[in-house]
């Protein structure tokens, strides 16, 4: 018992074991990541409330714009608290995480992003269920630089942890479905209780999508054998999804303000309910194209070399 929690402790960089026990300390890595980044900034925003005179005891807290982008800006803490993990506990090179040098494919990443997202509401929007209102009313430009700023910081942190942390350690000890299934799963635990939150086929819909883009994630990254790729997909995605169109980002149907006035016509498996786009069976069909093809253009690629 000794010489297995000592091989699962998050706190060395023990490889000698094996394989199932690994992939136990990775998760934990993983969490331990997650939890402690939360933790700090969790702290750092009680610390903020009272330095600018609000009494959190008492329910004096920042607007929801504000809190907004505080919780954005915060998963730099979370981001830090990886890198910092790698370097002292890991004792590797960024690189070996995925922060290589290639960081053009972070743009790379943004146009398949775009594209995505563009393609599947498109298609909603033919089907009558989500409705072009035009351009938002009074949008606020500040604020919506203000949150990509925050959606680039927020998604590449998901990307340290998923694809850096697990992904890029297991896919040298597991076998690359493993490693791939294992980063999937994290990936989709914290977005877990918003899925459900509503009808349960919506909260099924958009587990499927779920893997389906964290698939698409592990595969750029292994494609170009570094995570940049995978953060720009994933925080444009995010950021044209919730500030220029304007649509529900993960179940959150409160949008502060936006480029266009889009809006869901109903609940409905074509525009994903209360969770939106997400969970909408249109976007399955589009992310399962766009793996299918990295997979097989990737397998072209092999056969050729």
């Amino acid at each position: 018992m000794k010489q297995l929690l000592k091989n699962i402790s998050p706190f060395n960089n023990r490889t000698e074991m094996p394989t199932s026990v690994f992939i136990i300390k990775k998760i934990l890595a993983f969490w331990l990541c997650y939890i402690a980044g939360l933790f700090i900034a969790e702290g750092a925003v009680i610390i903020l409330h009272f330095a600018l005179g609000k009494n959190m005891l008492v329910g004096d807290v920042f607007d929801g714009q504000t809190i907004a982008l505080i919780t954005y800006y915060g998963y730099i803490i979370i981001a830090a608290v990886a890198v910092l993990y790698w370097k002292l506990i890991e004792k590797k090179p960024l690189s070996e995480m995925g922060l290589t040098k290639r960081f053009g494919n972070y743009f790379i990443g943004v146009l398949i992003g775009i594209f995505l997202l563009a393609v599947s509401v498109a298609f909603i929007v033919l089907t009558g269920n989500i409705e072009f209102q035009g351009v938002f009313k009074n949008a606020n430009i500040p604020i919506i630089f203000l949150l990509f700023g925050g959606f680039v910081i927020q998604g590449a942190t998901e990307e340290f942890l998923c694809r850096g942390i697990v992904l890029q350690t297991l896919k040298e000890k597991t076998s690359l479905p493993i490693a791939i299934a294992v980063s999937t799963i994290m990936f989709i635990i914290p977005h877990w209780s918003s899925l459900f939150a509503g009808e349960m086929i919506y909260g099924v819909i958009g587990v499927a999508n779920l893997v389906l883009i964290s698939i698409i994630f592990s595969l750029l990254t292994i494609r170009f054998k570094s995570i940049w790729a995978a953060c720009g997909l994933h925080s444009f995605w995010n950021a044209i999804l919730y500030s220029v169109f304007g649509l529900n980002l993960s179940g959150n149907d409160e949008t502060v303000t936006a480029v266009f006035n889009m809006q869901s016509v109903g609940k409905n498996i074509w525009n994903g309910g209360e969770y939106g786009v997400e969970a909408s069976i249109i976007t399955t069909i589009v992310l399962t194209i766009a793996a299918a093809s990295i997979w097989c253009d990737d397998q072209k690629r092999k056969v050729s070399k």
